[in-house]
């Protein structure tokens, strides 16, 4: 059952975020550590929060991949409105 106005055949590009998720994590952790170590505190905070945002989402997208592809909201989350009015129809 559909819960909104989205297309039957949408999906969510949770590989792509996967990976790219991956990808900063790969950058951030050892830009933390050779910012601490460089002396650059500011920046290894910055790498740090960075690094902690990116686990999050990384175990976020986790979840969602092990959901399924046929994943649907419960009913305590309503239906989307379309962004444009529903055509009227007229009974001849």
């Amino acid at each position: 059952m559909r819960t909104g106005s989205e297309p039957v055949t949408a999906r969510s590009a949770l590989r792509a975020r996967f990976w790219l998720s991956v990808w900063g994590l790969v950058w951030a952790v050892p830009g933390t550590v050779v910012f601490a170590l460089v002396g650059l505190t500011g920046w290894a905070v910055v790498c740090g929060a960075l690094s902690a945002v990116i686990a999050v989402d990384l175990a976020v997208i986790i979840r969602h991949m092990r959901q399924g592809p046929h994943y649907q909201p419960g009913p305590e989350i309503p239906p989307y409105r379309p962004p444009y009015p529903p055509p009227r129809h007229r009974h001849p």
